[in-house]
């Protein structure tokens, strides 16, 4: 059967199958995601749906599922098990051999190398520089109230202590670091497939030119060391030594960025839990896990392909169709969370999926809590009365299947 007829089948089977449900990933669902997860996960475990290109996927929205089958292994991540045509951003080989893309025992090779930067006491090692960019970005913050009486905290601080953050592992010079941002930023959400591979060229050469200068200026920072495993001890192609790369630079800013971002945007309008945080300053590391939960940025984990026919919550997947595991409906599942949308700072169970699951856990979940906790402790010590400068219900959002991230969070404070 030609490929363009099975996938015509298979969204016309999704829809003749889910009439009444709401369809994911539209307009209104961009708006209200959680009410439209709610809606699915009563309806049944999994869904075949569209996305907004109209690839058919299925979608898994209960905790239990999810948890599942982030860990199974017959549920891979590389493309080459696809039979659906999936090809996601097109990359070239130099940006997509890195670790959302390939399986055992490539993957453990490629993590075992690059993780000696992200473990939890070389993190550690970086607390007074993070907190030294916290500082300087929320004093200007604060200038730009005292002269304006409001400032953008998405450009103010969630964009730019990342950036500094990654920047400084990787010795990159401040201006490139906005300048790639700007170019992940559209790769992410392109306006054309035109914009899309421009935005793809640009990051590939940018990379390219910093692991050659890195090559040439050799130092203690993690590429180096990455450059020295590729060169000295022939443990990783060139490919994935720029990929690596780029996994580091693009996940390690945009998670983050999102993260804090709506993480203050919940607090903030959640007056009764901002103060008890404010009384009860120790909660702090509770409450980052609760905006992890609650507010995590990323709507779905990389896609996945069964290598085999599996089942997923008693529904039969056939063998390399695309799989999106629902994070953000699974933390808000009520079979695993009492009162699951509730924004609760003392909820005894912590554990979530924001920072995923099994073998593609977060490599930078460390660095990502540690930047989320030290700008909030600070923005909240800093900042007396911080309050929106804007209804909520007014602030502008990005949403794709993969994240729900604002675009501005216009904050006002008593300084």
């Amino acid at each position: 059967m030609p490929q363009n007829q099975m996938q015509t089948e298979h969204q016309d089977a999704a829809r003749a199958g889910s009439e009444e449900l709401p369809q994911p990933f539209d307009e209104s669902f961009a708006r209200d995601p959680h009410t439209v997860y709610a809606r699915l996960r009563a309806a049944g475990p999994v869904h075949r749906v569209a996305l907004p290109d109209g690839s058919p996927v299925w979608l898994v929205t209960r905790e239990a599922d999810v948890r599942a089958g982030l860990g199974d292994p017959r549920l891979s991540v590389n493309k080459r098990h696809s039979t659906t045509g999936f090809s996601g951003f097109s990359l070239p080989p130099a940006l997509d051999r890195n670790l959302l893309n390939i399986d055992p025992d490539d993957h453990l090779r490629l993590r075992r190398l690059v993780s000696r930067g992200f473990t939890p006491r070389h993190v550690e090692g970086l607390r007074t520089g993070i907190q030294a960019a916290v500082d300087d970005l929320v004093s200007r913050l604060a200038e730009r109230i005292a002269d304006s009486g409001e400032a953008d905290l998405v450009t103010g601080l969630a964009t730019p202590l990342p950036l500094r953050v990654i920047g400084a592992l990787l010795r990159i010079p401040a201006p490139d670091q906005d300048r790639f941002s700007g170019r992940v930023a559209t790769m992410l959400a392109p306006h054309s497939r035109e914009e899309l591979g421009a935005a793809i060229g640009h990051v590939h050469r940018f990379l390219t030119a910093l692991v050659a200068d890195r090559r040439a200026h050799p130092g203690d920072d993690v590429l180096s060391g990455l450059i020295a495993a590729r060169d000295e001890q022939d443990r990783l192609t060139e490919d994935e030594l720029v990929s690596l790369a780029f996994l580091i630079l693009m996940a390690g800013s945009e998670s983050t960025q999102h993260a804090l971002s709506g993480g203050v945007l919940t607090l903030l309008t959640h007056p009764e839990q901002l103060a008890a945080l404010r009384a009860r300053p120790e909660l702090l590391p509770d409450a980052v896990e609760e905006v992890l939960r609650h507010a995590g940025p990323h709507q779905t984990a990389i896609r996945r392909f069964p290598t085999e026919p599996v089942e997923i919550g008693g529904v039969p997947v056939p063998a390399g169709e695309t799989v999106l595991f629902a994070l953000a409906s699974a933390q808000r599942d009520p079979a695993r969370y009492p009162d699951p949308d509730r924004f609760d700072i003392t909820r005894e169970d912590k554990a979530h999926l924001a920072l995923g699951h099994g073998l593609h856990h977060c490599l930078g979940a460390p660095l990502a809590r540690l930047q989320i906790t030290l700008a909030l402790g600070t923005l909240l010590d800093r900042l007396p009365g911080l309050r929106l400068a804007r209804p909520a219900a007014e602030l502008p959002w990005t949403s794709t299947f993969r994240f729900r991230a604002l675009r501005a969070l216009p904050v006002t404070a008593d300084v």
